[in-house]
């Protein structure tokens, strides 16, 4: 038996103050202790990103043959896909549906994972989510209920279905598969500070989550952004070329690393999120960089009605590529 390494909330911002050194020692030793738990049958899930690319060069640090199994959804940036190809020991997972069979089938994703669930439940009469989105949900001291999103409500008259299938169709079942198949267990390269309901899974379960229906290691888990940049350049590693250079930018509380690139990667036409992005947005980019992907998003996918619906923008602000192709 494996004991669970609880943590606070306190102990998370301890841990991500840390040097990179201490982290880098800390990761390591998670992994090691993965490995050994497991006999060596465990592998890293490589997305071809950074933060994956990070993991697994940290993992075959550990042990070098460690295989990496990469999602190919079909909804990749083609750099990505380059990239992955450079990497050896790679299996390549294919989903069953493609992106297109999985708007059409459930839904799209929208706002974020829970709001797409919450609105498609509640569009298929589940009273507590509905609930949610009228605000009536109340706390145990009569308050209104953190888990209201009356905010929201108006995307249950929206034209199309939305929903929060996506991820799990294109991404995780294949990997379950491949778990199934090889009994290999999961080493992931997510990290508390990209979502709340990442942080609380955390304060729950560890780094480590061995008693779960897929054990997964989330090593990188007391890592930040900057720790990912910093490592990629003291390493001097190679990673996709869609982020461009790591350069240090100035701020207000001193400098910063960014990327020229793209910020994030991961699946081109999701729309999770993309409220909160920086004008301009991961479609508005995709207009210049990727048009042909961009135009069969916006346009056969139909993102761009969904988008418009969101009142998002999707078209770059130059009058020049405002002018429709015939």
């Amino acid at each position: 038996g494996i004991k669970m390494a609880k943590y606070t909330r306190k102990d998370l911002k301890v841990m991500q103050a840390w040097p990179l050194e201490k982290k880098i020692a800390e990761s390591s030793k998670l992994i090691s202790e993965w490995y050994d738990y497991y006999d060596g049958q465990v592998f890293v899930s490589f997305s071809g990103g950074i933060d994956s690319t990070v993991l697994l060069h940290l993992a075959r640090r550990v042990c070098e043959n460690i295989p990496a199994v990469f999602v190919n959804t079909g909804v990749e940036y083609p750099e990505i896909c380059e990239f992955v190809k450079t990497v050896p020991n790679v299996e390549w997972l294919t989903p069953k549906l493609t992106f297109a069979e999985i708007m059409d089938k459930y839904g799209y994703p929208v706002i974020s994972k829970e709001i797409s669930n919450v609105i498609d439940g509640a569009r298929k009469g589940q009273q507590y989510r509905f609930k949610r989105l009228n605000g009536e949900v109340l706390d145990k001291n009569g308050q209104p209920s953190i888990f209201n999103c009356q905010q929201y409500k108006f995307l249950l008259d929206a034209p199309f279905k939305i929903s929060d299938k996506c991820c799990y169709h294109i991404k995780k079942s294949p990997i379950y598969s491949y778990e199934r198949k090889t009994k290999r267990k999961a080493i992931i390269g997510t990290m508390t500070s990209e979502s709340l309901l990442r942080l609380q899974k955390w304060l729950q379960f560890g780094s480590n989550v061995y008693e779960s229906t897929h054990p997964t290691s989330k090593p990188l888990s007391f890592w930040k952004d900057q720790d990912i940049l910093q490592y990629l350049k003291m390493n001097g590693i190679p990673y996709c070329s869609i982020y461009g250079d790591i350069v240090e930018e100035k701020t207000k509380k001193g400098t910063r690393l960014k990327t020229t690139g793209v910020e994030r990667t991961g699946c081109m036409y999701c729309m999770l999120g993309v409220q909160h992005d920086k004008i301009p947005n991961r479609f508005q980019q995709m207009q210049i960089t990727h048009p042909e992907q961009y135009d069969f998003c916006i346009n056969t996918l139909g993102c761009g009605a969904v988008m418009d619906f969101l009142g998002v923008p999707y078209k770059t602000q130059t009058e020049v590529l405002d002018i429709e192709h015939p």
